[in-house]
């Protein structure tokens, strides 16, 4: 089915790289959970007659009545995928309240982003697909989500069992593994991902690689606050997180944009991250933000650095 939709986007020479690729992520021999996320896929009920909305806050699978019975089953089924880490997601009534409030982010950037009507969209690191969902709500004609997560795709295929929404792919994979996508997509998104790069260069530049000429770029990033061309790199762990490489200011991160041939930069919104949008639920519950500030003064993390901030950014590719 993917490489159907990717011939009619004119990438079927994606199929002959990516089909055994594809094949060896899914191997039973790829994660030790693959056997029980697979059996869970097997579990999910048919839902006749169902309806996507995919431009609410919450991505929602709604029709026909679904009884207590048979929703409590597929609640549990979806909590066996846990943790989830973005949402949140409607499916039959059920809420799947996720780590993260991924539509206060999607709030700050869709009426900032060049309309998504009949575009082709790269959504590197997409997580379960949560804002690729969105993307297709908005009317692209294809998204090609990649996130080397393994349970994030058997998330998204258990989401998209009851939403059905086609032309939406989540793929084991991480940006380096794309067959040939040079000039091949209108937008593309980068979202939660450059500070875990090492070398931050490089991943702005093979961003740049994958947008036609004009195609736009949707950065969203960790900064450090203030002034200047500046860039701190946490010796250890930042907000509990062990690889975070590079923490720029708004102009170091601007100037990097440029060095890697983005124009037409635009920096609109730096918003610092709280616990209403990521959190602990029943379904991510494990440490979460909360436990990442320090008690005594929140605007710190626990190991004295600036609180978490991002930056979104928006530019094109020449």
């Amino acid at each position: 089915m993917i490489f159907d939709s990717l011939d009619r986007a004119g990438l079927g020479s994606w199929q002959a790289p990516l089909a055994p690729l594809l094949q060896n992520r899914f191997a039973g021999s790829a994660h030790g959970d693959i056997s029980k996320w697979r059996a869970i896929i097997d579990k999910l009920p048919d839902v006749t007659g169902a309806n996507a909305i995919l431009n609410s806050p919450a991505v929602t699978a709604e029709g026909p009545s679904v009884d207590t019975a048979l929703r409590n089953k597929v609640r549990d089924l979806l909590l066996q995928l846990k943790p989830w880490r973005k949402g949140p997601f409607n499916i039959h009534g059920i809420n799947v309240d996720a780590e993260w409030r991924s539509d206060l982010k999607w709030d700050r950037l869709k009426n900032e982003i060049a309309p998504l009507s009949g575009r082709r969209i790269l959504d590197i690191g997409c997580g379960n697909g949560y804002y690729a969902l969105r993307m297709m709500g908005n009317g692209a004609q294809l998204v090609v989500g990649i996130d080397p997560m393994l349970l994030c795709v058997f998330q998204f295929l258990a989401l998209n069992h009851f939403l059905a929404v086609p032309a939406v792919y989540v793929l084991p994979l991480r940006l380096h593994e794309l067959p040939d996508a040079r000039n091949l997509f209108d937008t593309t998104f980068s979202m939660g991902v450059l500070y875990h790069q090492r070398e931050p260069l490089e991943h702005l530049a093979a961003l740049q690689a994958t947008l036609r000429p004009g195609g736009e770029l949707v950065l969203e990033t960790l900064i450090l606050p203030g002034a200047g061309s500046l860039v701190r790199e946490p010796e250890d762990r930042y907000a509990r997180m062990r690889n975070v490489w590079h923490l720029p200011t708004v102009t170091a991160l601007e100037d990097w944009l440029r060095q890697t041939g983005f124009c037409d930069i635009r920096l609109v919104d730096v918003t610092v991250t709280t616990v209403n949008e990521q959190r602990s639920t029943e379904w991510m519950p494990f440490e979460s933000l909360a436990e990442a500030l320090n008690p005594d003064d929140p605007s710190y993390t626990i190991e004295g650095l600036p609180a978490p901030a991002r930056a979104l950014v928006i530019c094109k590719s020449p």
